[in-house]
């Protein structure tokens, strides 16, 4: 079947994220099963997929759609009851749903055989009984419920500047806040009751932003609701009183800006929302719109086509402009080492300007490849949902930071080594609801998926309050597969005995089973997340639980290094590796277990040299009272890399070496530098092992 590549990929696209919003709106309804709202909403997404799928010709996604659509339908005119069972059977529908998405972004026709679930669809859909094996009983307090209502009816925006100014503003003594303000449906001048509004905020504050904007208040272009961001020493219940005090108004909510509320939701989402308003706006205002004078219209379409502030980019596209940045890198690297040999005023201030404008540029860019981690974590729900019935365990698993922004190249990488850690964590960390209750804990476990930003690094955190690591019986495996000796186990620490679960094929499990055994996997995960220049860590306490903590670098393609000299070679070694540099005197060498070691601050550090690693060729023995060291770290080991002379620091495209190079020990890349010679990046991971 042909078709235009380009709707097909935002079929594909749009697809995705339908059935995604579904997922989520199913985890939320299996929380509140009576709550008709989220059965409309996966409605509406049901619908509009079952539209684009037969509009593009694949009947069988339409089918199979159409078939939940009906369920649907069922349960929101009150036929028939949600259950954890019937939710089973409309998650598996989504799964078909997406593996037949997932067929056609490959190259096939999206056909797949699902007569078995369209049997369970119809069964229900016809009323038949399905046996309940664990009623669902779960109810959210109602603050939460608010909370939630709140968080998706914001629409402000904020951008850099703004976050400035609200920093300051909180440095001077000023408190932030959000505040919704609701006229009466009766109002009838209502542009007239929100010049009141700002005239009492302005009187005992600043207002930062409005949504809708200014103009669009003005000329009442919205509904009866709206939001602004508004600094003030005063307290929330001051405001509220000063701006309750305007009539017409039917109530005003003030809350305390956090930056958690800043940073919540992307600004992709958020235009989303702003369309939705739009739209609704425009079809609550029809009858008035009709009315109205064409260059008003013509005004308004103006203002609404204002608000399409994004705007859907391939990913090959980026991948272009990456490549072509990269080179500009090089070229700049090129053009100050000229500079500095021809020492001309006006060439260097050019230089110099250049470099600034391509340092922001550089940030752009970057940020443009930058993905919120939420598209790792968003498939995870569902999985810890599939796994606690499969295991017969309760389990509440906990998103934190999933707007957290990763390179694209790292998301690609990190999805798969998550599952196992979460896999780990719910079949060997958790316990059962039994076990729990006998040790005094609730019946139902806790899994914490965290994610953060700390300098140029991204950290995530897998946390449990399960059984944690039995260390003795860590330790006794480890000796029975002849990883540790029985004299060395004695020597080491709790976090060794910890992070020996990450040697290869190394298990705990009595049982090994279809989730997991404690330790399955996870010397493939350590090799992923070292692969990326990341690190992996654990730790964790009996019958309190365990946290493994990966950290991440923000890119992999433009990454600060030292560079280092070796004979007439240059060689980069990344700064996140490095502690620091030293020059120290051949005498301060000394030898241990036929290794030649230093004293680094009270520490017992080796040494490698990498004349001797790379087998660097020496017109001349290399005789020299000094040695210049660069002290380096690996996880909790240190080493100290013996060069020949520092040249300095600078920022480098990481180049691969090609397939015909790619074994190369101890060497991740190469970069060209400006003066045209090619410098190797070391590996520290694979030189550290």
């Amino acid at each position: 079947m042909e078709m235009n590549q380009q709707y097909l990929d935002m079929f594909i696209e749009e697809s995705k994220e339908h059935l995604q919003a579904c997922s989520d709106l199913l985890l939320e309804l299996e929380k509140n099963p009576n709550d008709i709202s989220i059965v409309n909403e996966i409605f509406r997404s049901a619908h509009t997929l079952k539209g684009m799928a037969a509009t593009m010709g694949f009947e069988d996604l339409a089918d199979l759609t159409h078939k939940m659509e009906n369920v649907l339908d069922a349960i929101r005119n009150e036929k028939i009851k949600v259950d954890s069972n019937l939710l089973d059977i409309v998650f598996e529908s989504v799964d078909h749903l997406e593996a037949m998405i997932t067929d056609i972004a490959s190259g096939g026709n999206g056909k797949r055989d699902v007569s078995e679930i369209v049997e369970k669809l119809k069964a229900i859909e016809a009323g038949k009984q399905i046996p309940s094996s664990t009623p669902v009983q779960q109810e959210i307090a109602a603050d939460v419920a608010v909370e939630e209502e709140i968080s998706a009816g914001r629409y402000l925006i904020y951008d850099e500047y703004d976050i400035t100014v609200l920093q300051q503003s909180k440095e001077q003594g000023f408190n932030a806040y959000e505040i919704t303000v609701s006229l009466r449906q009766d109002c009838l001048l209502k542009a007239a009751r929100v010049y009141m509004v700002f005239q009492v905020l302005e009187k005992c504050g600043e207002v930062i932003k409005s949504f809708p904007t200014v103009e669009n208040l003005e000329e009442e272009q919205f509904d009866q609701n709206f939001q602004v961001a508004f600094i003030s020493k005063d307290s929330a219940e001051e405001i509220q009183k000063k701006v309750s005090k305007v009539s017409e108004i039917e109530n005003v909510v003030v809350v305390p800006l956090t930056d958690e509320m800043v940073r919540k939701a992307s600004k992709e989402e958020i235009a989303t929302k702003e369309r939705q308003q739009q739209d609704l706006e425009k079809s609550n205002q029809a009858p008035t719109k009709q009315k109205e004078e064409p260059a008003k219209k013509e005004t308004n379409a103006s203002k609404q086509s204002a608000h399409s502030k994004t705007i859907r980019v391939s990913i090959e596209r980026l991948d272009i402009l990456m490549n072509l940045f990269e080179e500009l890198v090089i070229d700049r690297g090129r053009l100050q080492s000229i500079a500095n040999d021809v020492k001309h005023s006006e060439l260097t201030e050019t230089v110099e300007r250049m470099s600034r404008t391509m340092g922001d540029l550089q940030n752009i860019v970057l940020t443009m490849r930058m993905i919120p981690i939420e598209t790792v974590f968003n498939r995870f729900p569902k999985m810890v949902r599939s796994l606690s019935r499969e295991l017969n365990k309760k389990i509440n698993l906990e998103i934190i930071g999933a707007e957290t922004e990763l390179d694209r190249t790292v998301i690609d990488e990190i999805g798969d080594p998550l599952v196992h850690l979460i896999r780990n964590s719910v079949d060997h960390g958790i316990e059962s609801p039994d076990v729990r209750k006998a040790k005094g804990k609730p019946e139902e476990g806790t899994v914490t998926l965290r994610a953060y930003h700390s300098g140029n690094y991204v950290f995530i955190e897998i946390e449990d309050d399960g059984a944690g690591i039995n260390k003795d019986k860590v330790l006794k495996k480890a000796i029975e597969r002849g990883i540790v000796t029985k004299e060395s186990a004695l020597s080491l620490t709790d976090k060794q005995i910890n992070e020996l679960i990450f040697e290869s094929g190394f298990s705990t499990a009595e049982k090994i089973t279809d989730v997991s055994g404690r330790g399955v996997g996870l010397d493939v995960v350590k090799t992923t997340i070292q692969s990326l220049g990341g690190s992996i860590s654990i730790e964790s306490q009996e019958d309190v639980g365990s946290k493994f903590s990966i950290q991440l670098p923000l890119t992999l393609s433009i990454i600060s290094v030292m560079l280092v000299e070796i004979e007439k070679e240059i060689y980069a070694i990344p700064l996140s590796s490095i502690i620091e540099t030293s020059i120290i005197k051949k005498s301060e060498i000394l030898n241990a277990h036929n290794q030649k070691v230093i004293d680094f601050r009270g520490k017992v550090v080796p040494l490698i040299f990498l004349d001797e690693v790379f087998e660097v060729p020496r017109s001349e023995a290399f005789d020299d009272e000094y040695q210049s060291v660069v002290i380096v770290r690996k996880g909790d080991k240190l080493a100290g890399l013996v060069v020949d002379s520092f040249i300095g620091q600078q920022e480098i495209v990481l180049k691969s070496l090609g397939n015909y190079l790619k074994n190369i020990f101890a060497i991740s890349g190469a970069t060209i530098l400006g003066n045209g010679q090619v410098a190797l990046i070391i590996d520290i991971n694979a030189l550290m092992k």
